[in-house]
């Protein structure tokens, strides 16, 4: 044994025995040896000193873990307190610890009386069917809560020698994991509600529902009254904002990027990935202003399994506001509005790739036999020369396969998102659609060669982009159009800017979007609403939807100057 080392152990032996007496022999002058003969003497030791090892009887050492050394007993001015007795078998105090505390009486009280008859039932029952422990609460008129744990002591023979009674003062983490609870059950009502919502509304119903459940839920439990929450564009990298309440309009107008640096702290939060709690944005270089008189910040990231998705973030004008707490609200909270968003851009993306898939999925299943049943009947037809009936039969069955094959490969083609256009082509006269110069804007080649071909046929005279970048070129290069249809989501560009440019040029051209079942990460409808956005279609939508919307917009048009 190497004694320099042994030596500097401190070592607590509780109790007397002549196992304890023999090992604490070999030890004798080589360690730092404290005795406490009494489990009413460990108090005092463990108050007094700190020990490398505590040595004892087994059923007495139980006792000990729950005994906490004054400098553990207040961890901080909101941590735990607990409080120590040790009973004897008649219920007398063998010690108590802290001994200058009381608890207070609707906790001390009716907790005697639940150890008196924990002691009472442990006499008259067998230690082998007697419970080793059980807990109890107690809740005061102020709604603290003290957690007991009373545990029997027996000596080594099985005798009762008495009981421990450990008390905890759990109010803080019982009241944090009960808004850790309301939260993350608000969070789950968030996602739900929008899962069994989402079919009975458009995506702007959608979106505002979806805005209003986070918002209230952010001010009343976690009272967030300045909040904004940016999705990343995974083709740009740019943070588009999707909700905010409380923020100044400017903060819309700001370009932010998921990068570390001349980003803001959502673009730091967004490109690494963590939470980010800014006590003085005055003092960190980091910040770029959004809350007018902001004071101090915290924003986390929005992020769905391994995938970050977004940023939520949220601002206030008091300085140091925001607690670690609130940044563990925040990232559950933040879990919840990344599904819902991802539940919403989902949809979309099944929509409009998932549709395709599964009729190359049912083409493959259905042409397959199809062509198969085909084949045999060609090869039947061979082998019966000369038996005319059955051939004749045999060429009306492969005549019923082709008839088949053919309805179902024009069922399963991809189809416009217009429904009834074919019956809607062919020159048409409308004085209201005559000669007016449109602007189409949508990636979807079927959707903007349809709108094309329909509003041709009256008159409209038609410009049909597929991406943002051009929708603009256009409205440099021939001015304002008399009418601007674009679809929210553009490579490139949103809705939204297609319409403000489009506004730009006029004032009074009356804009259209158009969007699918789906998320529109840009809140371009919202945003496009408030300044004057004159209709929206939800694809698909019929011929005669159509032309009422532009019908209408343009008349308004008309009637305005």
């Amino acid at each position: 044994m190497n004694d320099s080392l042994v030596k500097t152990l401190n070592v607590l032996a509780l109790g007397r025995s002549e196992e304890l007496e023999e090992w604490l022999g070999v030890l004798d002058g080589r360690v730092q040896l404290t005795r406490a003969l009494t489990l009413a003497e460990a108090p005092q030791a463990l108050r007094e000193h700190s020990y490398d090892l505590v040595v004892g009887d087994a059923n007495l050492l139980r006792f000990l873990i729950g005994l906490k050394r004054p400098a553990q007993v207040q961890e901080s001015a909101g941590g735990l307190t607990s409080y120590t007795w040790v009973l004897d078998p008649q219920g007398r105090f063998l010690g108590r610890f802290p001994s200058e505390d009381a608890l207070p009486p609707q906790v001390e009280e009716p907790l005697m009386q639940a150890a008196l008859d924990t002691l009472k039932s442990l006499k008259s029952s067998s230690p082998s069917s007697a419970p080793a422990a059980h807990r109890l609460d107690f809740t005061t008129d102020t709604g603290d809560i003290y957690q007991a744990v009373l545990t029997p002591l027996r000596s080594g023979d099985g005798v009762l020698a008495g009981l421990s009674v450990s008390v905890t003062d759990v109010t803080r983490e019982r009241r944090l994991q009960n808004r850790i609870n309301v939260i993350d059950d608000a969070g789950r009502q968030l996602v739900r509600l929008d899962a069994e919502q989402l079919t009975k509304r458009n995506a702007a119903e959608r979106l505002a529902l979806l805005e209003e459940k986070v918002m209230h839920y952010a001010h009343e439990l976690m009272h967030f009254d300045h909040v904004a929450v940016f999705v990343v564009d995974r083709k740009t990298n740019k943070l588009e904002l999707a909700l905010a309440s409380g923020m100044p309009s400017a903060v819309r107008g700001i370009d932010l990027y998921a990068n570390t640096e001349g980003n803001g702290i959502c673009g730091y939060v967004a490109a690494t990935g963590r939470s980010y709690l800014c006590p003085d944005v005055s003092k960190d270089a980091h910040y770029i202003r959004g809350l007018g008189n902001a004071q101090s910040s915290l924003t986390v990231p929005l992020t769905l399994g391994d995938q970050l998705v977004g940023v939520f973030n949220i601002e206030s004008d008091r300085g140091c506001a925001f607690t670690e707490e609130d940044r563990q609200f925040a990232e559950i909270f933040g879990r919840s509005i990344a599904m819902a968003l991802h539940t919403l851009e989902l949809l979309a993306t099944e929509r409009h790739t998932m549709t395709g898939q599964l009729r190359q999925d049912v083409k493959a299943e259905v042409l397959g036999p199809l062509n198969d049943a085909l084949t045999e009947v060609e090869t039947i037809r061979e082998e019966f020369i000369g038996l005319d009936d059955l051939r004749r039969r045999l060429d009306g069955l492969s005549e019923t396969i082709v008839g088949i094959r053919e309805a179902f490969s024009r069922v399963t083609s991809p189809a416009s998102c217009v429904v009834g256009s074919k019956e809607s082509r062919g020159p048409r006269f409308d004085p209201v659609l005559q000669d007016k110069r449109v602007l189409i804007a949508d990636d979807e080649a079927i959707l903007r060669e349809t709108v094309r071909d329909v509003l041709a046929s009256y008159g409209c005279r038609v410009t049909a982009v597929a991406d943002g970048p051009s929708a603009l070129a256009e409205i440099a290069r021939q001015g304002a159009f008399d009418l601007v249809l674009s679809d929210i989501r553009l490579p490139g560009k949103n809705g939204y800017e297609i319409f403000a440019a489009a506004r730009v040029a006029d004032a009074r051209t009356p804009v259209i979007l158009m969007t699918g079942f789906g998320y529109d990460p840009n809140h371009a409808i919202v945003r496009a609403n408030r300044e004057g956005l004159n209709a929206v279609l939800f694809k698909p939508f019929k011929v005669d939807q159509l032309l009422t919307e532009i019908r209408s917009a343009l008349q308004s048009a008309a009637r305005a100057t």
